[in-house]
């Protein structure tokens, strides 16, 4: 089945994505042999009762039980899907990275038609949004004044990762209702506004080419263009991202610092 899934289903990049692979194979076979029987079965009635064979009606009808057997069969292969894939996978990706685990948390805010995301810097705390301060220049609202938010980090529509490394996104939105899609981690999660919603999955592999964040909700007339791209670095390259990403050094002297001694010049002294 593994490799099944790898040569037909899109790339999967996700740690939980093989479960909801194989849940989905599974139903589709079960679709696929359905179709064939009851198409067959439909071409078998057409054949055996029509009115050549049959020139006088039957009111009794089939007395067999065959197709309540079958019906059965069906009934218990999708209890099998049901608690032993289905709720198992629903029952462990409910559960989010717990702390020890040290998960990438960040916020990622929807608007028409962009995607904006937050991340803490270093001190490893959000700094405080006001929607009072929300501008061209600020999509997130972020508070200049808070200490926790000088360090942020801020993208758009730019989401970068860690590989083997748990993720928490807590979506939201500005104005109606997105719907967060990354295909390649199996993540969908509508953006509602007035609440932030967190959904989580772990990057298994980085990626050579680039992997998509689209919206999966009609949003409005420029809903086409609600695209972003998002990367997965191993460790180093993730660290040098959030450098690179890092608020600059702007610290200056103080004014009324003494400038470092410099060595004085030799002297030479001249004799007659």
């Amino acid at each position: 089945m593994k490799e099944f899934l790898q040569r037909y289903m899109p790339v999967d990049a996700s740690v939980h994505g093989e479960q909801l692979d194989t849940l989905t194979a599974y139903v589709h076979w079960l679709m696929l042999v359905l179709f064939i029987f009851w198409g067959a079965f439909f071409l078998f009635t057409l054949w055996r009762f029509n009115k050549k064979r049959n020139p006088k009606a039957s009111y009794a009808g089939m007395q067999s039980h065959w197709s309540t057997w079958g019906e059965a069969g069906v009934a218990i292969f999708e209890v099998i899907l049901l608690f032993g894939i289905s709720i198992p996978a629903w029952y462990s990706w409910t559960n989010r990275p717990k702390k020890e685990t040290n998960p990438l948390e960040v916020r990622l805010v929807a608007e028409q038609f962009a995607w904006n995301v937050q991340y803490p810097g270093p001190d490893g705390k959000f700094g405080r949004r006001d929607v009072k301060l929300v501008d061209a220049t600020n999509p997130l609202g972020l508070d200049p004044t808070d200490p926790d938010a000088k360090d942020d980090i801020t993208t758009l529509n730019q989401l970068d990762v860690e590989v083997n490394r748990p993720v928490i996104v807590y979506i939201s939105s500005k104005d109606v209702i997105h719907s967060f899609s990354l295909p390649t981690m199996r993540v969908k999660q509508d953006a509602i506004p007035g609440m932030e919603v967190p959904v989580h999955f772990q990057p298994k592999m980085v990626n050579t080419e680039q992997w998509e964040i689209a919206c999966a909700q009609l949003c409005g007339l420029g809903h086409y263009r609600m695209r972003g791209m998002l990367t997965v670095h191993d460790h180093a390259g993730f660290q040098t991202w959030l450098k690179e990403q890092g608020p600059e050094d702007t610290t200056e002297p103080e004014p009324n610092a003494v400038p470092a001694a410099t060595p004085a010049e030799p002297t030479t002294t001249a004799h007659s």
